[in-house]
C-alpha cells in the first residue's frame, strides 16, 4: 500500500524526471551538434548558459523527448492491458513507439482512430524534430526488434537511452527486471550492445534514484548489474570514467567532452553521469552537460532525468520550466503515470472499470 507521503514523494520524482530530461533535451537543442569553440563564438565564454532558441522557439525540444513522453504512455498501456491476460510490456512499447512513428509521417492527428489514445491526438508532437535515421527504420514495419534479432544491429547512438528513463520509474520492480525490459525495448531501433546497454545503464540509474538511493550507490548497483551481461565493458568502462573524472578537480568543459567523445550512447551517458555528479544544483550540472562538442540535446537529456528523479520537481528551475514546450502535456502524463502505479486496480481491474480511463488508455 502507498501511503500519502510515498505517493507525494512518488509523483514529484516522476514529474521531475519527465521534466528534468525535457529541460535538459531543451537546453542542449540549439547547440546540438555545435562544436565547442562555435558554442562559445555564438553565446560568450561560459557557454550556453540558458534557454535559446531552436526549431523555432525557446524551450523547443527533440525527438528525445517526444519519444520518452510515448514511452510513458506504452507503460501506462501495458499496465492497463495486464487486465486482459495479455502481459507483454515490450510489445506495448513497440506499439507506442510505432505511434510515435505515425507523428512523423502525418500532418496531424486522426480523431476516428480512438484506439490511439489522448497521447496521440496532441498536435505539437507532430512536428519533427530531427529524429534519428535509426528510429525511423526501427520502427517502420510492424516487425518489433528482439534481443536475439535487433533491429539496426550497429546502432550505437544515444537516442535508446533517451527515451528510456520512464522504465527508471517502475519503483515496485526488482532492478534485473526493469534492466531487462529497458534493453528488450531499446533493440527495436539500437541493436548494438552499447547502444542498448547504456539505455539499460540509464534506466537502472533513474531506477536507484526514484527509491531514494544516491548517485553514487545507483552506480554501483549499475555496474554490478551489467556485469553479467556480454558486451558491456564499453558501458561500464563509460561509468567508471565518469567516477574517476570527479577526482580530478574543478568540472570543465574540457573534461566533460573528453567524456563524451564522439557522441554515442556511452559518451553521452558518461558525460551525463559525471554532470549530475559534480552540479553544484540542477542549472549548473545541465549547463556541463550541455556545452560540449557532442550530442548536447542527449547529454542535456540524461543528465536531466537523473537530476530530476534525484531531486524531485522542485528543484528544477522554475524559468526554464516556463519557456518548455509541451510541459502541460508533460505533467499530465506524469500524473497519470504516477496514478497508474499507485492506484491502478482502483482504474481498471475486471471487478470495476473507469471509462474515463479506459478512454484515454485504451486496451486495444
Amino acid at each position: 500500500m502507498w501511503g500519502r507521503t510515498e505517493q507525494q514523494d512518488f509523483r514529484s520524482r516522476v514529474r521531475g524526471t519527465l521534466l528534468g530530461a525535457a529541460v535538459g533535451d531543451a537546453l542542449g537543442a540549439p547547440v546540438d551538434g555545435l562544436g565547442l569553440g562555435a558554442i562559445r563564438e555564438a553565446h560568450g565564454t561560459e557557454g550556453l548558459t540558458e534557454l535559446a532558441a531552436a526549431h523555432g522557439r525557446r524551450g523547443a525540444v527533440t525527438c528525445a523527448t517526444q519519444l520518452m513522453l510515448f514511452s510513458v504512455d506504452g507503460l501506462i498501456r501495458a499496465q492497463v492491458r495486464r487486465d486482459t491476460g495479455a502481459w507483454h510490456p515490450p510489445t506495448d512499447l513497440h506499439r507506442a513507439y510505432r505511434r510515435w512513428a505515425a507523428t512523423q509521417r502525418d500532418w496531424g492527428p486522426d480523431e476516428r482512430r480512438k484506439e490511439d489514445g489522448w497521447l496521440a491526438r496532441e498536435e505539437w508532437l507532430y512536428s519533427r524534430r530531427d529524429p534519428a535515421r535509426a528510429c525511423l527504420t526501427g520502427l517502420a514495419d510492424d516487425r518489433m526488434g528482439t534481443l536475439d534479432v535487433p533491429k539496426n544491429p550497429g546502432e550505437q547512438g544515444p537516442e535508446a537511452a533517451t527515451r528510456s528513463a520512464p522504465f527508471g520509474l517502475l519503483v515496485g520492480w526488482e532492478p534485473q527486471l526493469v534492466l531487462q525490459l529497458a534493453v528488450e525495448c531499446a533493440v527495436q531501433t539500437h541493436g548494438h550492445p552499447t547502444g542498448f546497454l547504456a539505455a539499460g545503464a540509464h534506466t537502472i540509474l533513474v531506477h536507484g534514484l526514484a527509491r531514494g538511493e544516491s548517485l553514487d550507490g545507483a552506480i554501483q548497483r549499475t555496474l554490478a548489474l551489467l556485469a553479467a551481461r556480454p558486451g558491456h565493458q564499453p558501458v561500464t568502462d563509460a561509468l567508471r570514467h565518469a567516477l574517476g573524472a570527479v577526482r580530478q578537480g574543478m568540472p570543465t568543459a574540457t573534461r566533460v567532452e573528453e567524456l563524451a567523445g564522439e557522441g554515442g550512447a556511452v559518451g553521452a551517458l558518461a558525460a551525463a553521469v559525471y554532470c549530475a555528479l559534480v552540479g553544484e544544483d540542477i542549472r549548473h550540472g545541465l549547463r556541463l552537460a550541455v556545452n560540449h562538442s557532442g550530442a548536447s540535446a542527449a547529454s542535456g537529456a540524461l543528465c536531466g532525468a537523473l537530476l530530476g528523479a534525484l531531486h524531485g520537481e522542485t528543484a528544477l528551475p522554475p524559468g526554464w520550466l516556463t519557456e518548455l514546450e509541451g510541459r502541460a502535456t508533460i505533467l499530465e502524463l506524469a500524473d497519470d503515470f504516477a496514478m497508474e502505479m499507485t492506484q491502478g486496480p482502483a482504474l481498471h481491474s475486471p471487478a470495476g472499470a473507469a471509462p474515463g480511463w479506459l478512454a484515454r488508455y485504451p486496451r486495444a
